[in-house]
């Protein structure tokens, strides 16, 4: 599993958990912590990004994940750290402050998933409405037959040893969740979630995770928030994030109303967003003076 650390050796613990599942991390997410105050610690999780082998399913579950989590924790001597994260990243962030809420200062979390059915129909069927386009050529490699089962069908051409029937899948896959992420149209977005070891990773790691329910009860964060209700916690959500929509940080910040929430008007989902960074960055310069 890759990690780094930079900042302050003996600055406040923070761990950055990426979005995905199988998104990764890059050098820019340490640019949302000052690095006079905090000690950053950036890793990518089983089969992400640079962890190796990239792609892996192999024994890659959220069990598994939180247990990386803590391992990490241990080896770098680390007593509590503040957990950040957001999408994907939210909702480990979620799944290990609950399952070790004495070794967390606090949480900062964006673009709200929890993890659900309804929120996997409405990225694989409901952001149709939003963007039809997107949506045209997310399900252009699936047969019409197969587009009964949009999952299922991915999920299969993604385990396909044939690179003929995998890649395309997994293009079509990435290049979709990127095209929805931001308020207003990125190239730049689209062209790296379509670059092949991006797409790969992630669309392979997502179906995986996503036809297995995320590997989680229904409904076990929001059932198991009052672990956590006693640690500071802010929650940053785009208004107009098609990828997760904000009914659910909404539902999130009703369960744990001692969070503060912060709903950002002009953004979408991305955490590149110029409202949604600012905000991020906002959220750990508070919390530095805190800790």
């Amino acid at each position: 599993m890759y990690y780094e650390q930079s900042g302050a050796p003996d600055g406040i613990p923070v761990v950055f958990l990426h979005g995905g599942p199988g998104a990764g991390a890059t050098p820019v997410h340490r640019r949302f912590f000052d690095p006079r105050a905090w000690r950053i610690v950036v890793y990518d999780q089983r089969g992400a990004g640079r962890s190796e082998p990239q792609g892996s399913l192999d024994n890659n579950t959220t069990q598994h994940l939180i247990a990386d989590a803590e391992r990490l924790r241990e080896q770098l001597d680390i007593d509590k750290w503040l957990v950040f994260g957001g999408s994907w990243g939210s909702t480990l962030g979620l799944a290990y402050a609950e399952a070790y809420p004495d070794r967390c200062l606090g949480l900062v979390l964006r673009g709200i998933f929890l993890g659900r059915q309804r929120e996997l129909d409405w990225f694989l069927y409901g952001m149709r409405t939003v963007f039809p386009e997107a949506w045209r050529r997310f399900v252009e490699p699936l047969t019409k037959d197969e587009r009964g089962d949009i999952l299922g069908s991915f999920h299969k051409r993604l385990l396909d040893e044939d690179p003929a029937v995998r890649l395309p899948a997994a293009r079509a896959w990435s290049a979709f969740e990127g095209a929805c992420s931001t308020l207003l149209p990125s190239p730049e977005t689209v062209a790296a979630f379509s670059s092949d070891a991006m797409a790969s990773a992630l669309s392979r790691i997502e179906t995986h995770y996503f036809v297995n329910d995320l590997f989680m009860p229904t409904n076990a964060l929001l059932e198991n928030i009052d672990r956590i209700r006693h640690l500071p916690g802010i929650i940053v959500q785009g208004r107009y994030d098609m990828v997760c929509p904000i009914v659910t940080a909404d539902e999130l910040h009703n369960a744990w109303p001692e969070a503060d929430y912060v709903v950002v008007p002009d953004a979408g989902h991305s955490a590149m967003e110029p409202g949604i960074r600012a905000a991020l960055i906002r959220a750990t310069e508070r919390l530095k003076k805190r800790f």
